[in-house]
């Protein structure tokens, strides 16, 4: 049956922080004198210790006068990783600001600058004495900041090593080890319990668990409804329930998430042996998205075919060739579901199928001619004295 698998994405982080600070006095700049320009280059980070990102480095030789009055002749931007090169520089000694987009100074330095020198200048508001002249206002938003920014990387980092162990139980799943997969998310579930993908990854993997154990007990002639087994289907529809629930609270609610989350609790209710129950979350799952209705409808239609329920199974197979009318499988259950009201006609002794019953069976033909019940369905068509459509005919050559 058609299950889906899902991601959990890390979290964001907090943006740069540029606190506003007033340029301390610096001494005049020197006299300028030669002609071979000079570079300088560094990197900018801020009193939290993050890169910024958004601002620009200035010079100017008016260290003395107000920063209102200052002339700058070098301007050169902030890049996306806080850094900075300016090329082409008269020599001599400047100011070096850190300008923020409105202009606001944050930082200063005094450079002096030789011919044809490549000179390195980082400004790390980090230092103690910068954060020292501070106002208790700056240092206090400062101090949040970085609370903040503590809970969130140490949250990144958490969410990291649950995405790590995530992949390494889907490759499990991949490698036919759904039982190392259940292990492994049990205590993810309880890391994060408030995360819907990761109580459905739980419930994909005890699903696939039950199958497996199934598949062994009839391979070894053991009963297949033995409780041990069975309970791994009662395990997954408690793990889908909650991914359910937390997916109808959730800020960013999924509809597609939610229709695959009932139709696989749906598949637990129903390997469960609760039919009725099932049926529902099937029909919760095509409601939640109409583009899951069909595979929904089908499953609902599969459950009661096999436990012989015909008049229901019939019903949720026209719900599903309604919602897709190319699903060949669901036009075989719907056959199926009818050829037992089939009648003999007393007088020539032929078989009278009931209406839409060899419909649904040339149908099926005509959409999957070398299909899994195409022989069956042939060969059935043939000893009743029925047509069989010639694309069925053509596909088998």
């Amino acid at each position: 049956m058609k299950r889906s698998n899902f991601g959990l994405g890390l979290g964001t982080t907090l943006a740069s922080l540029a606190l506003a600070i007033s340029a301390p006095f610096q001494p005049a700049a020197l006299a300028q004198s030669a002609s071979t320009g000079a570079v300088i280059h560094g990197h900018v980070q801020n009193a939290a210790g993050v890169a910024l990102k958004v601002g620009n480095i200035r010079l100017t030789v008016d260290a003395n006068k107000a920063p209102k009055d200052r002339v700058y002749k070098y301007t050169f931007p902030l890049d996306a990783d806080g850094n900075y090169k300016g090329t082409d520089i008269f020599p001599g000694t400047y100011l070096a600001v850190v300008a923020v987009e409105d202009s606001t100074t944050v930082d200063s330095q005094v450079v002096t600058l030789r011919v044809s020198e490549d000179h390195p200048m980082d400004f790390d508001m980090t230092r103690a004495e910068y954060i020292k002249d501070m106002t208790p206002e700056q240092r206090a938003i400062l101090a949040e900041f970085k609370k903040k920014n503590s809970a969130v990387t140490g949250e990144n980092a958490k969410i990291a090593d649950i995405n790590k162990t995530l992949l390494a139980a889907r490759a499990d799943m991949k490698n036919g080890k759904p039982d190392e997969a259940v292990k492994a998310l049990k205590p993810l579930v309880e890391q994060k319990a408030d995360e819907a993908v990761l109580w459905a990854s739980l419930g994909e993997a005890q699903l696939a668990s039950g199958d497996a154990a199934v598949k062994a007990a009839r391979a070894a002639r053991t009963p297949a409804n033995d409780p041990s087994i069975t309970q791994n289907y009662t395990d997954a529809a408690v793990s889908y329930q909650k991914a359910i629930t937390l997916n109808a609270t959730s800020k960013k609610q999924s509809p597609e998430n939610l229709a695959a989350y009932q139709l696989n609790y749906g598949q637990s209710l129903a390997k469960s042996g609760k039919l009725s129950e099932a049926a529902d979350a099937y029909e919760a799952s095509a409601k939640a998205s109409p583009t899951m209705a069909a595979s929904a409808y089908f499953n609902e239609a599969a459950v009661f075919f096999n436990a012989q329920d015909n008049d229901r199974a019939r019903a949720a197979a026209e719900k599903a060739i309604a919602a897709d009318p190319k699903r060949a499988d669901a036009y075989y259950i719907k056959a199926q579901t009818l050829i037992g009201k089939a009648t003999a006609d007393p007088k020539t002794g032929k078989f009278i199928l009931p209406a839409g019953c060899l419909e649904s069976y040339q149908e099926y033909l005509d959409l999957d001619p070398t299909g899994q019940h195409a022989a069956e369905v042939k060969e059935l068509l043939v000893g009743l004295g029925q047509p069989v459509k010639n694309s069925f005919k053509a596909g088998r050559k």
